[in-house]
């Protein structure tokens, strides 16, 4: 089969996220249009009955590979110039389908968040993706892409208004209506299970420079209650930074430090202004403190598998989706001390709605990117893709960015 046979290949189609991407495509771009899209997963049976659910044709071709199938996934590469999939936690599922990619030089776009895994990605696959001319880019979801890209804009903003970046850059999740997905659950469970087995991952998950070439500014401290008084808001840790920072500080160096090599970025939640605010931040901090200690302990984590947590392949109802939303600010300060901010809505719930059409948009955003302007390698959304993949977020997928001084 040639290698033009299809533009993107859903893989995961049957878990609850990789059917909302296959919706959006079929909504989108139809069954037969412009975009030659097919859907692929382990079983075929259900692979067919996503097909009928989402009302697509039976002209929508399926592809069956496990995710330990090696020739299929080989096969599968061959077929498409992308690859989306929404199949984790990675560092089970992930790596065949991955190396794959990487050997026969077909993009990849991925939910990832689990930052264990990507390095242990960047440090095996990167060679062979230069080589091959894949464009491997990890977090194409809520993690990352609202803060990648919100950072993006904003530095760009700011170098043509300034004439230099900005060096220090407060990003704060302003609004936020929804739920984590189960599979971000079952990822960050499976990540806890590594630390478990290597303990001196602990120390390597802190560091915001985990999955960056070389460690340069000293970093501020997004563990601690802050006031944001230039913001009239208190802040306190917000559970998603412990990823986004790093590929915000990846993007920067894949971008031959743009942003500067001085460059410092923290990643919160407002709480809002005077006592109510500081409480409340406190008391986000204390849940996430217990969480973290809860998580830790074997038994408890034996308990939330089994009974608390959701699990991958469930999620919210479309109500619930469609009137979840969210709303990131980027507050930034140059050297010589000028501000700028600037702020990213999406219109959907963050783990489902918004994610699903982020990722759908990222890997045709990549599918028009020239090898000559994006090489092949491991990449970061931004990095990769730039102003071109803000602006289609914009049109196709319901995210705002949007300049506020």
């Amino acid at each position: 089969m040639s290698a033009q046979e299809f533009d993107v290949i859903v893989y995961g189609a049957t878990g609850f996220t990789g059917k909302l991407v296959a919706e959006h495509l079929l909504k989108t771009y139809g069954a037969e249009g412009a975009v030659r899209w097919a859907i692929a997963g382990r079983d075929e049976e259900k692979l067919k009955a996503v097909r009928t659910e989402i009302g697509a044709p039976y002209a929508l071709p399926i592809i069956v590979a496990g995710a330990t199938d090696s020739n299929a996934l080989d096969a599968l590469a061959h077929r498409t110039r992308v690859v989306i999939t929404t199949v984790g936690p990675y560092q089970r599922y992930g790596e065949g389908l991955l190396a794959a990619c990487a050997k026969a030089g077909t993009d990849y776009v991925d939910l990832c968040g689990e930052p264990n895994w990507m390095a242990a990605m960047i440090a095996k696959y990167e060679n062979t993706a230069k080589e091959s001319g894949a464009r491997i880019v990890f977090s194409c979801g809520f993690d990352s892409i609202p803060f990648d890209g919100c950072v993006w804009f904003a530095q760009q903003e700011a170098k043509a208004r300034f004439g230099q970046p900005l060096r220090d850059v407060r990003g704060r999740v302003r609004k936020m209506k929804g739920t984590f997905s189960g599979g971000t659950m079952a990822s960050m469970l499976a990540t806890f299970e590594a630390v478990r087995r290597d303990p001196s991952l602990a120390t390597r998950m802190g560091d915001p420079f985990m999955l960056s070439p070389e460690r340069l500014a000293p970093q501020p401290n997004g563990d601690v209650v802050t006031e944001d008084a230039d913001i009239n808001s208190w802040s306190a840790p917000f559970v998603m930074a412990s990823i986004n920072t790093k590929n915000v500080h990846r993007t920067n160096a894949l971008t031959k430090y743009a942003y500067g090599r001085d460059f410092t970025y923290s990643e919160m939640m407002l709480t809002g202004p005077g006592p109510k605010g500081r409480q409340r931040a406190k008391s986000a901090l204390s849940a996430s403190n217990m969480q973290r200690a809860l998580l830790g302990f074997a038994p408890t984590r034996a308990l939330l598998q089994q009974f608390a947590l959701p699990k991958p392949g469930q999620g919210p109802d479309k109500e619930q989706r469609e009137t979840g939303m969210y709303e990131v600010l980027v507050v930034g300060t140059t050297a010589d001390g000028r501000t700028l901010r600037a702020s990213v809505y999406g219109d959907k719930d963050p783990g489902y709605g918004s994610t699903s059409k982020m990722i759908s948009e990222a890997a045709l955003t990549l599918n028009d990117t020239s090898r000559q302007t994006t090489p092949g390698g491991i990449w970061t959304p931004a990095a990769a893709m730039g102003d071109a993949l803000i602006a289609r977020l914009q049109e196709k997928a319901g995210l705002t960015f949007k300049l506020e001084n």
